[in-house]
């Protein structure tokens, strides 16, 4: 099945990408996802960690993924 990938902050820079289309499993986890994506991506292993956001709602890595659904990579952000 198709989800909509969306990316932000230092995720943009180390795709190369804003939003990407990809192909997951059915029935696949935030879990299975992310694994998906590190090796997908291996350049996305020099983040420590993210968030990641299933239709504009954070998730948890035992939300099942539908098909069309829009995830977020959120990497962590600093400021002041």
């Amino acid at each position: 099945m198709n989800i909509k990938l969306l990316l932000f902050g230092i995720t943009t820079d180390l795709v190369g990408a804003s939003n990407l289309e990809i192909a997951v499993a059915e029935a696949s986890t935030i879990s299975n996802f992310k694994s998906l994506l590190k090796k997908t991506y291996p350049q996305l292993k020099k983040i420590d960690s993210y968030a990641i956001a299933v239709n504009e709602a954070y998730a948890t890595n035992d939300l099942v993924l539908k098909e069309n659904d829009v995830v977020a990579v959120i990497p962590p952000v600093s400021g002041g």
